[in-house]
């Protein structure tokens, strides 16, 4: 295969193209609505920081704007997902039904986090987790080089997205285990806090050393960096996610040297 597309000659996806698309910016409307009109009169970052102010692991409020480079991200790809040869590739088709389901579940998620019915908004975000999962194996299927464009518009959208909902996961059940009051089993809210901590750094050393995805690695950077600044009064927590941190932008240059991938 050249360094094209990755494609396999299938319907003309018009129907499928135009659904993704109209679901990113089903999603988009939503997230803005909610943050003007949130149902309960708050939306999520103000739940974060006032009902869910004893999360330790959520990161701090700036880190949130990373949902601007997302949002942008997707409506990029539904804009490239549109052209003939994309709309017609059967590996972006079956993406594109992923996406689907993930943004179904982002809205169904942004409306029971603002109700604050926790629980059952750790269910949306597995959902969106897992339709991401799938959405990112299949984007990235290809065994040779693919095209910049399609990096561009469609592989780093959804690793910036997978990367921002894995972590965002991590918080939520968080966040849903601290609205129900979990004593931790004997375990203080900063050591839970620590171990949440190793095991998504864990994830994404995976994905940095046998994938070398840049765009996916960075963004843990950046939520594990804002970790530690909200916390720099705790050495622990702000050790550890900086400790972090850095690990993961040596673990990326070594499987960057291995792969010899390129930007």
């Amino acid at each position: 295969m050249s360094s094209s597309t990755p494609q396999t000659p299938a319907k003309s996806g018009w129907a499928l193209a135009i659904a993704t698309l109209a679901a990113i910016l089903a999603t988009l409307i939503v997230n803005t609505l909610s943050n003007l009109y949130p149902p309960q009169g708050r939306n999520i970052g103000e739940i974060s920081n006032t009902i869910l102010s004893g999360v330790l692991i959520t990161p701090a409020s700036y880190a949130f704007a990373i949902w601007g480079v997302i949002y942008v991200g997707l409506v990029a790809y539904g804009l490239y997902q549109l052209k003939p040869a994309q709309r017609q590739a059967a590996a972006l088709q079956r993406v594109n039904v992923r996406l689907i389901v993930a943004c179904v579940a982002q809205i169904i998620w942004v409306y029971l986090f603002t109700l604050q019915l926790f629980n059952l908004s750790v269910l949306a975000i597995l959902a969106i987790l897992f339709a991401l999962i799938g959405a990112y194996l299949q984007v990235n299927s290809a065994r040779s080089r693919v095209s910049r464009p399609y990096r561009w518009f469609a592989q780093i959208p959804l690793s910036v997205y997978l990367a921002w909902i894995s972590v965002a996961t991590i918080v939520n059940i968080a966040s849903a285990l601290y609205s129900s009051n979990w004593t931790g089993w004997g375990l203080s809210s900063a050591g839970w806090t620590v171990l949440m901590l190793i095991v998504g750094g864990l994830l994404a050393a995976i994905v940095a050393l046998q994938r070398s995805d840049v765009a996916f690695t960075l963004v843990y950077v950046w939520a594990y960096s804002a970790i530690a600044l909200r916390h720099l009064a705790a050495p622990t927590l702000w050790l550890t996610a900086a400790g972090l941190a850095l690990s993961l932008l040596i673990i990326l240059s070594i499987g960057r040297i291995r792969r010899r991938a390129p930007l």
